[in-house]
């Protein structure tokens, strides 16, 4: 199958988890990825891979998203047909904990990060090309604890149907992937101890019909999906992907 053949997809975060793993499958597809990330040793580590280019790009700085669009103008010639907005953050904290950086912070990544983004890169997008935004199941599900997490989220999902009418009549598709619970690095960033995140996902895992965590690979099938052309008829949707668990 080679549903990426020729085309170019931009990747925010994409030098881990399900961002590098949908830029593998755009790669083994036979098309090309840009990826940012932060981290200057998965950068380089990344860099080695065949069809993939990654570079320093922060999703929290908002002078970020015009040096991604001169990204794509230097690496793609200007021009993509596929976006995936995947840089994010969490932490977890419950209501008398919650602190205004905190919520800066999140807001500032999940929110702020990705609706600048795409208000550079859309013009790079060709026409009936695809965008995807990540989002999560907290979205949804009221998880104790994720007030700030899951509003973020879901201003994300709210952005993207508005987007989805914008961009219709260049025939843009724009939807979303809503993870569940995923075996990513994600906890180990939200400032919880080792047991709070044993202790957590024991719980989780209780709520999860198919007993088990999802991978990044599968969250990435999901999101090449949306960003193919197998997608055609699809825009202003949430595709989720949690093992039922919502």
């Amino acid at each position: 199958m080679n549903r990426f053949q020729d085309k170019k997809v931009v990747i925010t975060g994409g030098t881990s988890g399900i961002g590098l793993a949908t830029a593998k499958r755009v790669v083994a597809e036979g098309g090309q990825a840009l990826v940012t990330g932060r981290d200057e040793a998965r950068l380089a580590e990344v860099n080695e891979i065949d069809g993939v280019t990654a570079i320093a790009n922060d999703s929290a700085d908002p002078a970020a998203a015009d040096a991604l669009r001169a990204a794509v103008d230097e690496v793609f010639g200007g021009s993509v047909d596929g976006v995936f907005l995947n840089a994010g953050l969490g932490a977890f904290q419950p209501i008398q904990a919650l602190e205004s950086e905190e919520f800066d912070r999140q807001f500032g990544v999940n929110v702020r990060g990705p609706l600048l983004q795409l208000r550079a890169l859309e013009p790079a997008v060709a026409d009936g090309g695809a965008v995807v935004l990540n989002t999560s199941i907290v979205n949804d599900v009221g998880m104790p604890g994720a007030g700030i997490y899951a509003a973020t989220k879901g201003a994300v999902r709210s952005a993207m149907k508005v987007f989805s009418n914008e961009l219709a009549a260049r025939q843009i598709r724009v939807n979303a992937v809503s993870p569940g619970p995923i075996e990513t690095g994600f906890f180990s960033a939200t400032g919880l101890s080792e047991e709070e995140i044993q202790g957590f996902a024991e719980q989780i895992l209780d709520q999860v019909p198919l007993g088990r965590f999802g991978s990044a690979d599968e969250i990435a099938s999901a999101t090449a999906f949306l960003l193919s052309d197998d997608a055609s008829f699809v825009t202003g949707t949430e595709l989720v992907v949690d093992g039922g668990m919502s």
